[in-house]
């Protein structure tokens, strides 16, 4: 039993019929359940930040979302911007194509584009690398170059592609990070969705969870868990 999971939560909405509306209403219930941030498009992160200012709730926004396949400049203008308008912490997505193409040296210097900016602004960057696209040899290598490229968190996926996170991807991830002695965090995404699957995600190995609904602890009783 995880206690205190609403601490884990980036509590997400990022569809692209998203109106201020809901904007307002994810960042009360972030607020009333103390989760660790909201994570919203670049362009209510001005918004999102006046409703939370007197709050310890962070905000996140996304970069290069949810694709991936734009230049390293563009990813590093939109982390600029956002980070501008009062973004904590910043949920990138690499080059998939490139990794899959093996060209690793464009995977790491495009996530080191967007975490020199992050590190100027002390500002916490999570890494985005789709697992649902790739082998697990692709996920081994992809969560080493994030270890490898000044990032704080790897993340399992954007909820936009074939599939969001799995137990066996967080624990293959926990894995690789152990064998290369890196204390990057890993944030698991995708399709979490109540109280005992994101309990399994913290206890493979993940630090934060993205979630589009707030997930309770009363959800589920404790010996059902």
């Amino acid at each position: 039993m995880i206690e205190n999971i609403s601490s884990y939560i980036d509590y997400t909405v990022l569809k692209p019929d998203t109106g201020k509306e809901k904007i307002i209403q994810l960042c009360n219930g972030a607020r009333e359940n103390n989760c660790a941030s909201v994570c919203v498009n670049p362009y209510y992160v001005e918004l999102a930040k006046s409703l939370l200012k007197e709050t310890d709730v962070k905000v996140c926004s996304v970069v290069g979302f949810p694709l991936g396949a734009t230049f390293k400049e563009t990813k590093a203008f939109e982390a600029n911007m956002a980070i501008a308008d009062g973004a904590d912490e910043i949920d990138m997505v690499i080059n998939i194509g490139a990794l899959k193409d093996k060209d690793f040296d464009i995977v790491k210097d495009d996530i080191m584009a967007v975490s020199k900016i992050c590190k100027e602004n002390h500002i916490l960057l999570k890494v985005i690398i789709e697992n649902c696209l790739l082998t697990d040899l692709e996920k081994e290598i992809a969560t080493k170059i994030v270890a490898e490229s000044g990032a704080d968190f790897v993340k399992t996926s954007t909820g936009f592609s074939t599939s969001g996170a799995t137990l066996e991807d967080v624990t293959l991830m926990k894995k690789t990070i152990d064998s290369i002695n890196s204390d990057i965090k890993i944030k698991a995404a995708g399709g979490i969705k109540d109280y005992k699957t994101a309990c399994k995600m913290i206890e493979a190995g993940a630090s934060r969870i993205g979630a589009s609904s707030l997930i309770k602890e009363n959800e589920i009783k404790a010996e059902d868990y």
